[in-house]
């Protein structure tokens, strides 16, 4: 039997203790009574002093009893069970705590009334006769508290599932009537759409083959209008050439008229002077003595511009050499008309139109310089985005076709007011505008070969 220390309370109980001191727990505490033997030390644990507990549990001497059963409640389960002093001195702070439960337990007549596990927790703490047996029948109870606990709480479970059963039968019923009904409205719906569709196709197959008959028609009126165009722009051109060659006819009698002399005397004096100059030139050729004859005509020797047999034996010229163009021009009365965009786009078609135009008017002031021959360079009108500001060279006279006529046919307009006879050289590499010149009793020499003479100036 454990002796109690002299002057605590409850030493007048020793016989109780020490009769049931002999008595173990077979099993470990229930769950509920160990929270509450723990509950019951942290309370008492604070009117003991420091030298009185256990050394385990000392540090937790200044924690509150919330603190002390959070922190260090399996140290103090375990001092209880194996520490008998300390658990004395608990269970004398019980008994002073709770009087009437701890005598009714040594009288072994525990309250009907009071908590089960507050029963075994302070039978556990103060070990009376049979405290094992009401420790054990704590832990019963609160099994037993527990199941039919969780009976009653699986019977309501029970029967909230049963209502959600039976309202999910009745929301699934209503559910399938309800689907059933727009099922039939489906089918419905799609057996109207199903004609509507068919309906619909069979337009759709109509209006693609009245599209594709339209589309056929549109086509052929598209072609026959766009012959029609292509015909009426054909005439409208060749009709703007005539009133174009109309109006320089009239404006060329206007001047000759306010001048006080028409075209055809122009044309007469000009052909005078083509002839006597030719003369004058058939006569160096043939070495014909001259009307007048001087002294020093008489003189053996070589005159300026007199053509030696060396130079009658070079004429025989190939086409592509620069010298021929040097003895057409040398020709009296040579008119040189260049076709300007042609002559450009042969010889350097990567630069801008304006600078095309400088570089060809620059080389054609020097060989007008060097030849003494009337130079006309024609350039198309279409090719213009806005007036050009140009002031033409010493010597060259520069056209611009005008709205609706072409650099061609400007040409053309300038062979035929030439009188028969006059020597016209025109360059160009279109065959057509070639070709039209030579009927017209021109010259037509090729883009390269002025290009090759320009270039030795």
């Amino acid at each position: 039997m454990v002796e109690r220390p002299a002057g605590e309370p409850g030493a007048e109980h020793d016989d109780a203790p020490g009769r049931a001191a002999e008595e173990t727990l077979d099993r470990p505490l229930p769950e509920g009574v160990r929270r509450r033997v723990v509950a019951l030390a942290a309370d008492a644990f604070g009117a003991l002093t420091v030298a009185e507990l256990p050394p385990p549990l000392r540090q937790y001497a200044r924690f509150t009893p919330t603190r002390r059963a959070k922190f260090a409640g399996n140290a103090m389960a375990a001092a209880l069970e194996s520490d008998a002093v300390f658990r004395q001195r608990i269970a004398g702070k019980v008994r002073a705590a709770q009087p009437e439960l701890a005598e009714a337990l040594e009288r072994g007549t525990p309250p009907a009334a009071a908590d089960p596990l507050d029963v075994a927790a302070a039978a556990y703490v103060l070990r009376p006769d049979g405290w094992v047996k009401l420790v054990a029948a704590a832990g019963e109870e609160a099994q037993r508290a527990r199941a039919e606990r969780a009976g009653e709480e699986a019977d309501r479970e029970l029967a909230r599932l049963r209502e959600e059963l039976a309202q999910a039968r009745t929301d699934a019923r209503a559910d399938a009537e309800r689907v059933r009904a727009d099922l039939e409205g489906l089918r419905k719906d799609n057996e109207s759409l199903q004609r509507k569709l068919r309906s619909a196709q069979s337009d759709v197959k109509r209006g693609a083959a009245a599209v594709r008959k339209a589309e056929s028609a549109l086509e052929a009126e598209r072609s026959r209008a766009a012959a029609e165009k292509a015909a009426a722009d054909s005439e409208v051109r060749r009709l703007k050439a005539r009133i174009a060659e109309a109006e320089t006819a009239l404006e060329t009698s206007r001047r000759a008229a306010r001048e006080g002399r028409s075209a055809e005397d122009m044309r007469v004096r000009l052909l005078l002077d083509t002839v006597l100059d030719a003369a004058q030139g058939l006569r160096r050729e043939l070495a014909l003595p001259p009307a007048d004859v001087h002294p020093a005509d008489t003189v053996d020797a070589v005159a300026p511009g007199r053509m030696t047999p060396k130079d009658i034996a070079a004429r025989a010229l190939s086409e592509t050499d620069p010298a021929l163009l040097d003895q057409l021009l040398a020709l009296p009365q040579a008119h040189l008309v260049v076709d300007g965009y042609n002559v450009t786009k042969t010889g350097y078609p990567t630069m801008p139109l304006d600078k095309q135009r400088l570089r060809l008017l620059g080389g054609l002031a020097v060989l007008a310089a060097q030849t003494g021959a009337e130079m006309t360079c024609v350039f198309d009108g279409a090719e213009l985005a806005a007036p050009v500001l140009l002031a033409p060279p010493r010597g060259v006279r520069v056209l611009f076709s005008k709205p609706g006529v072409t650099a061609d046919e400007l040409i053309r307009q300038l062979v035929r007011a030439e009188p028969p006879g006059r020597p016209v050289v025109v360059v160009s590499t279109d065959r057509e505008v070639a070709d039209g010149v030579a009927k017209a009793g021109a010259r037509p020499v090729a883009s390269a070969l002025l290009l090759k003479r320009l270039a030795r100036t």
